[in-house]
């Protein structure tokens, strides 16, 4: 299994240097960060790094994350997610997914249970699970669902693995319906380049989709959580770390995004849902 994303290909050759920025800022988590109050961003990769913890755990607590649950994060990246429920909470069966077994192989590496927790990664396509049906308590993907083949599929697939009153929570970039026209209208350059640094994404989910989707899947929302301002610290210090691994065309692609999302055309919500009986 076989995933097109230039960033982490960036990333991986940017560890393999040492590049120092880029081990500060995605050494353990691949997404974006929350800040409580954006005005207290710095922009230093030390005040990136925490305000990336404070978003897992944020998602995190959205879906109850608590000891001796079992526990699945689907596009666990480096493991990130994994490690920071490993060590708030005990007792837990952490089980991370991804499709790409390079970030699997740095998972592995990087994060080691304790506190009684036991951590598996596995490789894996999100639409189609290796679990069994009614395992696991709650299931996450923190800011990955973009790059899924199906939501529909993925989230039928995430109900058919949850025990009944389990909890799926995620997190996305949603647009505006009036934003589905203008990206319709926008150059090819654009989501040209938009593609070359991110790989293939689907950002044409709506907040009306999401609220269909989890009711014609077995699902009854619990949280809609609109935090875009709380992340918009986050691109400069994206922008930069791209420059500094010698990749321009990767800060101008992160820009276009912040363009639309500081406009608010493009919004980042945080989604949780309860699965029926």
């Amino acid at each position: 299994m076989t995933a097109n994303l230039p960033y982490f290909d960036r990333l991986f050759e940017g560890l393999r240097q040492q590049n120092p920025e880029v081990t500060r800022v995605f050494g353990r988590h691949v997404h974006w960060g929350y800040w409580a109050n954006p005005n207290t961003a710095d922009g230093s990769d030390e005040d990136f790094a925490l305000a990336a913890e404070r978003l897992a755990q944020r998602v995190c607590d959205a879906a109850g994350a608590t000891d001796g649950l079992r526990l699945l994060d689907c596009g666990c990246g480096f493991g990130g997610t994994i490690a920071s429920l490993n060590d708030r909470f005990s007792n837990m069966e952490l089980v991370g997914l991804n499709i790409d077994g390079r970030q699997l192989d740095r998972a592995r590496e990087q994060v080691q249970p304790c506190n009684g927790n036991t951590i598996e990664f596995v490789q894996g396509d999100a639409c189609q699970l290796p679990f069994a049906d009614n395992s696991f308590d709650v299931v996450l993907a923190v800011e990955c669902i973009f790059h899924f083949p199906s939501r529909d599929r993925f989230f039928q697939e995430a109900r058919r693995v949850l025990k009944p009153g389990g909890k799926l929570t995620l997190c996305d970039f949603v647009p505006l319906p009036i934003t589905l026209a203008i990206m319709k209208g926008l150059p090819k350059v654009f989501q040209t380049g938009v593609a070359e640094t991110y790989g293939s994404v689907d950002c044409t989910y709506t907040v009306a989709d999401y609220r269909n989707l989890g009711r014609t899947t077995g699902f009854t929302p619990i949280l809609e959580e609109d935090i875009t301002v709380n992340t918009l610290p986050t691109y400069p210090v994206v922008r930069r770390v791209f420059r500094s691994t010698g990749n321009p065309e990767s800060d101008r692609a992160t820009a276009s995004i912040e363009w639309v999302s500081r406009l608010g055309l493009m919004r980042y919500w945080i989604f949780s849902y309860t699965a029926l009986s």
